[in-house]
Parts: C-alpha cells; structure tokens; sequence
C-alpha cells in the first residue's frame, strides 16, 4: 500500500502561469492585439499554439524560450516538497497539467526535480520544422465540466485502473491544485483521501460554494486548504506517521 502525490503545475507547483510567463521572451515582453484578440472560451490550448508560432516568428530562439521558462518562480516549500516525496519510496507523484510537456520538463529539470515526479499528464508539445514549437489536445474526452483538450478526473481515473492492474494500490490520494480544471477529479476520491485547494484560488473557493449549498454529493474527501508546500508537507508527515 503506498500514498499517491497528485499536483496541478500552475500556481500549484509553480507560483505563475507557465503559459503567460512564456511571454516574457519577447523582445517587448507583450503579445500585440492581433493574437490576444484570437482567444475564444475553453480552447486555449488553439490560443497557445498561436502564441508560440508568433514567438518564433519574432525569430526568438527555442534556447531563449528555454532559459526564461527556467526563471519562473516555485511556490515556497515546493521544492522541499518534492525532495522529501523523491526520497520516500512509498509515496508516488503525478503532476495533471493544462501546461504542456516541453515547459514543465524544462522547468522541473532545471530545478533537479524531475526526479520526484514519477509521471507527467499534460498537453503534449514538439517543435516543428521550422523550429517552433506546436502544442497539442492532451486526450479527447466527453466531460461537460472540463476544457474540451483535458479532464483531469479521467486522467486520474486512468492512471489509477492502470496501477491496479500493476498491483499498485494507493492507502491514501492527496489532490494539490488551485484551478477550476481541478474540481472534476475531487469527485473520483474517496472519503480516505485529501483534495488540497490553495487558499484564496478559484479551487478553494468552489468547493466552499458547493458545501455551502450542500450539492456536492460527489465529494467524500477531506478538504485542508493549504498556502504554502511547507503545508502541503505536514499533511503528508501526519499520513506516513499514522
């Protein structure tokens, strides 16, 4: 029986928006109009992709991009997070993304982390012919709640019946986020299990909506709010200590 780690990456794992921080690498650290004004509702991955073909062609390197995406900050007490998760081999960590697979390697293998994340969901992104990088839907899925490129709660879902199936079967499920997008996998936990939305985000807030209306049925787990990794720790010292 082991604990499962489950992060969100922006403003979880990181203290800032991977996607925006990208910007940063332009000359002028601002997209124009003309791409900002392409953005439509629940298809920001599209926007993303637009955004990134603009950054190449203001002839910015992928080397440039690179190193600014290293620059961006963790979230305080994170990185000792992560370290004591690396070094206890009876808790796994998953980290579900709406990032993409280029930003969060980068970031996580500049920090020395990249070790205590066993595995990585998120969009997944290449660099094309002409050296730009292109970012693609994670999965297709018939979630109504969810952006149309991930659901969370089938990710999760999924990589719980594949661990099953490996023998691995988890005591306990910590869920860490901040986001909307990470409502829909709290209702796949069980009443033994931790969802830990960061105090003050749109996560925390819905689910105290929902408690307030008494209309989440769906949520068994316990719900401990948390601001900083250092907390997000001792909540996990208490589970390996029981």
């Amino acid at each position: 029986m082991k604990l499962l780690m489950v992060f969100d990456f922006d403003h979880t794992v990181v203290d800032d928006n991977s996607d925006t921080w990208v910007i940063r690498s332009l000359p002028g650290q601002k997209l124009p109009d003309s791409v900002k004004s392409t953005y439509r509702k629940g298809c920001w991955t599209e926007f993303m992709g637009r955004v990134m073909n603009y950054i190449g062609e203001q002839n910015v390197s992928l080397d440039r991009v690179r190193g600014v995406m290293e620059t961006i900050p963790f979230t305080a007490g994170m990185k000792d997070l992560l370290k004591f998760i690396s070094a206890h081999d009876n808790t796994d960590c998953v980290v579900i993304s709406d990032s993409n697979t280029i930003f969060i390697d980068w970031i996580l293998n500049a920090s020395g982390l990249r070790a205590a994340v066993d595995q990585v969901f998120t969009n997944p992104a290449t660099v094309n012919e002409s050296g730009y990088m292109e970012v693609q839907h994670h999965h297709s899925h018939d979630c109504e709640r969810c952006p149309v490129n991930l659901c969370k709660r089938k990710v999760l879902e999924l990589y719980l019946s594949d661990q099953l199936k490996r023998g691995v079967e988890y005591q306990q499920i910590f869920y860490v986020g901040d986001g909307g997008n990470d409502l829909c996998p709290t209702s796949c936990l069980r009443g033994c299990d931790v969802v830990m939305p960061r105090k003050g985000y749109t996560l925390e807030k819905l689910l105290t909506r929902q408690g307030r209306q008494q209309e989440d049925v769906s949520l068994r787990a316990k719900v401990v709010a948390w601001s900083t990794g250092t907390e997000i720790l001792e909540e996990l010292k208490k589970s390996l200590q029981s």
